[in-house]
């Protein structure tokens, strides 16, 4: 089969539905093509107890609130991938669900791309890669398979009972390498959770969440960080949200050990940098708490004192003794969860917008191939540009883009691609949930 369409957005997650819905406002035809069903990565790709990182006020588009959960609380993972395809249907985005994208290549002599999917080929005017941050699992190449019975990535981690019995190293300790090794210890396990550096904000403040701190502060608009692409934040929404205190982690009975460095003869060994981490992310915690209480002062805020908040307390025996090698056999270990991210794969995009490294070269979102765009990628324009509020905002910037774009285009020009071609949204509307 073979189809024409102004603008193919590729990825049914928040970006893609993003991106559908700020097209439709700018009058551009467009179609969204997902290779599972709408926001997949959250109902198959996450452990079964997750919650989001921020409260349900925060963490979702202007123009749809969460059903049935306070605007405090956080969204299960479930509640998250209801509330996408809830969205796409009040927005009526469409969307064909069960196609995979296989290859995007300019045309030869004329404007637009031939796109290879599953479903056959599309000649789209723009392309926009939707499909996120979180594509391929990243597991440091350190242990060697067969060190332990189970070594696994956090995108693959459910619940304790999927693990064999045994000691747990989890090597992370941003959001997710956290809330897992307080399940897995909360289960009977030990737990060895290995820290990097990392920013730690309180969950809340004098009666406000963090998000909304970052928000009145200007953070979520700072740009990146200088040879930085990504800050690991250790926060928590899990038990109805609380800051992350690593002292608590070490008094629950998780052993907490450095950066891990690497593994010879059953040894896995750690950096001596565990003390430093922790420190750095306890300046970084006592640091936005002086700037909100700046904030309240210069404002005239009435907030209620919290001094408990800078009470951090001593250093476990583990951070001021650390352990600097751990043999897995005499350590009891059997399985290693890696939460150590996730890359990119745009190995179907076969357009001149990438550097020598592979990574997108783009401004806002705007590639240096005309025509293709990427949306959803930490820091596309500032530091909330993955979180779902924040890609909504962007989208709305690339779409801006893309009209303006396709006014130029149009002049002149009557191609197999114009918007007159294109078949209905009624005819390409198959939303899987």
């Amino acid at each position: 089969m073979r189809q024409a369409v102004e603008v193919l957005v590729v990825g049914g997650g928040q970006a893609g539905l993003a991106m559908s819905e700020h097209l439709a406002d700018c009058g551009v035809p467009h179609l969204v093509v997902e290779r599972h069903r709408v926001a997949e990565r959250w109902r198959s790709e996450r452990w079964d107890s997750l919650v989001a990182n921020g409260p349900a006020w925060h963490d979702r588009f202007p123009g749809l609130e969460f059903f049935g959960i306070d605007p405090d609380a956080f969204a299960s993972k479930e509640q998250i991938a209801d509330y996408f395809v809830a969205y796409a249907e009040k927005i009526g985005a469409p969307i064909r669900c069960g196609v995979e994208v296989t290859s995007v290549r300019k045309n030869a002599g004329r404007p637009g791309f031939r796109v290879e999917t599953s479903d056959g080929t599309i000649n789209a005017r723009f392309v926009v890669a939707a499909t996120g941050p979180f594509q391929v699992p990243v597991i440091p190449p350190i242990v060697p398979d067969g060190a332990v019975p189970l070594q696994i990535h956090s995108s693959a981690y459910r619940n304790p009972a999927q693990l064999p019995g045994g000691a747990v190293l989890v090597v992370g300790a941003g959001s997710s390498g956290v809330q897992i090794a307080a399940e897995l210890r909360q289960s009977g396990r030990r737990v060895y959770l290995s820290v990097g550096p990392h920013d730690r904000p309180p969950r809340s403040y004098r009666g406000r969440d963090f998000c909304w701190w970052l928000g009145v502060l200007g953070k979520w608009d700072a740009e990146t960080p200088q040879g930085a692409e990504h800050v690991t934040i250790a926060v928590s929404g899990a038990h109805g949200g609380h800051t992350v205190d690593f002292r608590d982690l070490a008094a629950r009975g998780i052993h907490l050990v450095g950066l891990t460095a690497s593994f010879g003869n059953g040894t896995v060994r750690f950096s001596p940098d565990l003390g430093e981490n922790i420190a750095n992310g306890d300046a970084n915690y006592v640091s936005l708490l002086d700037e909100a209480d700046a904030y309240i002062a210069r404002n005239g805020l009435d907030l209620p004192e919290e001094p408990e908040a800078r009470l951090l307390g001593p250093e476990p025996e583990c951070v001021t003794n650390p352990l600097l090698e751990l043999d897995l056999t005499d350590g009891g270990v059997t399985s290693i969860i890696w939460a150590t991210g996730f890359g990119t794969d745009y190995s179907w995009l076969h357009v001149d917008a990438f550097d020598e490294n592979g990574k997108p070269k783009h401004r806002r979102g705007v590639s240096a191939e005309p025509g293709v765009y990427f949306l959803g990628l930490p820091w596309l324009s500032r530091r909330g540009s993955s979180f779902i509020w924040g890609v909504w905002h962007d989208a709305k910037y690339v779409a801006g883009h893309i009209k303006t774009q396709r006014g130029y285009l149009a002049y002149g020009i009557d191609d197999e691609t114009s918007g007159d071609q294109i078949r209905p949204a009624a005819d390409l509307l198959k939303v899987v949930t």
